[in-house]
C-alpha cells in the first residue's frame, strides 16, 4: 500500500511538472510579431488563383502575429525580382516569393539574402538549385508530376483516343513555371493524341479575354479539337467566354486546367469546365509564412510540403464549391 501511495505521489507530480512545461511552451498571442516578412501573392489583388493565395496569408499573419507585407506582381517575372531586390534591401527578417522568375534569375538575390540573413520560402513554382544551394523550402505543387496526372486522367476520364485532337496552352516563355503544362502535352502525345501547343503568357493569366482571339482562331483552324488545356485558374474560370467566342454551347468542347476558384465553379455548374487539379492555393499562402515564423522564432528547418491534392471533376466539383466560393480551396 505504501508503494501504491509512492507511485501514486509521483505520478501525480509528474502531471503537475508537464502542465507547468506545457504553459511555458505555449507560444500565445502574436508569438511572431517581431518578424518582419514579405510576402509574394503572385497576380493581381483578388484574382482567381492569387486572392485564395492571399486568403491563406491573411489567415497566417492572423494566427502567428507576423508583421507581414503582402505583394502582387501580376504574374510578371520581371516585376517579382525587382520586388525581392527591394525585400532584401528593406532588411526583412524572411521572404516567401513564387519561383516563376527561374533559378537563374534567383541566384544571384538568393545568395544576397542568404549572406544578409534573411531566411527563405518558396511557393507555386519551385526552384531547386536555389534551394539547394541557398537552402529555404517549398510549399506547392511538383509541377511535372502534377501535369503528368491531369493529363492521364484526362485520358482515363473522357475516353480520349489516339489520334484524338487536343490543344495544350503552354508558358513557353517561362520553363520553371511550363513544366506543368508541358507534361499534359507529353501524356497526350504518348497516347498518341495530335496536340496543338499555344503560349499562355503572363499577359493572359492577368487579363483572360485578351487570349480569346488566340484561342478562337485555334479552334477554327483545328475543328475536331476535342480538349483544350488551359494554364491555371484564371484561364479555366474564363472557360465559359472562350466556348461561347468560338461557337460552343455547354459541353460541346472539353476544357480542363488547374486550381480551383469561384469562377472555376462557375464553370463546372454552367458546363464549360469538366477536370480541373487542385494545387491548394490557401495552403500556399498559409505554409510559408508559418514555416518563416517557425524558422526565425524556434529555430526549425525550412518546410516543403507538395500540396498537388487531387483533381474536381463534374461529378465531384459540388463538395469543394462551398470552400472555394469562400477562397479557401
Amino acid at each position: 500500500m505504501k508503494f501504491l501511495k509512492i507511485l501514486f505521489s509521483l505520478i501525480f507530480l509528474s502531471s503537475l511538472t508537464s502542465t507547468a512545461f506545457a504553459i511555458e511552451r505555449d507560444l500565445g498571442n502574436g508569438w511572431c510579431s517581431d518578424v518582419r516578412i514579405h510576402f509574394f501573392a503572385g497576380g493581381a489583388e483578388g484574382d482567381g488563383f492569387a486572392g485564395i493565395v492571399q486568403t491563406g496569408a491573411e489567415n497566417a499573419i492572423r494566427d502567428t502575429g507576423a508583421d507581414a507585407e503582402i505583394l502582387y506582381s501580376e504574374w510578371q517575372s520581371d516585376r517579382m525580382i525587382q520586388q525581392l531586390r527591394e525585400a532584401i534591401g528593406a532588411g526583412v527578417d524572411g521572404i516567401a516569393m513564387m519561383g516563376h522568375p527561374g533559378d537563374e534569375a534567383i541566384m544571384p538575390l538568393a545568395q544576397m539574402a542568404s549572406e544578409a540573413g534573411i531566411m527563405m520560402m518558396y511557393q507555386n513554382v519551385d526552384v531547386p538549385s536555389v534551394r539547394a544551394k541557398y537552402g529555404g523550402g517549398y510549399v506547392g505543387a511538383n509541377l511535372a508530376t502534377q501535369g503528368y496526372a491531369l493529363g492521364l486522367e484526362a485520358i482515363r476520364l473522357f475516353d480520349l483516343k489516339p489520334g484524338d485532337d487536343a490543344i495544350v496552352m503552354v508558358p513557353i516563355g517561362d520553363y520553371s513555371r511550363a513544366q506543368r503544362e508541358d507534361n499534359v502535352r507529353i501524356a497526350f502525345e504518348e497516347h498518341g493524341m495530335n496536340v496543338v501547343v499555344l503560349d499562355g503568357t503572363p499577359e493572359q493569366a492577368t487579363d483572360p479575354n485578351s487570349a480569346i482571339p488566340v484561342i478562337s482562331a485555334a479552334l477554327a483552324a483545328n475543328p475536331d479539337t476535342k480538349i483544350l488545356v488551359h494554364t491555371g485558374g484564371q484561364m479555366l474560370g474564363n472557360a465559359e467566354a472562350f466556348a461561347m467566342a468560338a461557337g460552343y454551347g455547354p459541353n460541346e468542347l472539353l476544357q480542363i486546367g488547374f486550381d480551383t476558384s469561384p469562377q472555376v465553379m462557375s464553370g463546372f455548374v454552367n458546363g464549360y469546365a469538366h477536370l480541373t487539379s487542385d494545387q491548394q492555393p490557401f495552403l500556399q499562402g498559409y505554409l510559408p509564412i508559418l514555416s518563416l515564423c517557425q524558422m526565425k522564432v524556434l529555430g526549425t528547418g525550412a518546410l516543403n510540403q507538395d500540396t498537388g491534392a487531387g483533381f474536381v471533376t463534374t461529378e465531384n466539383y459540388n463538395s469543394v464549391m462551398e470552400l472555394a466560393n469562400a477562397g479557401l480551396r
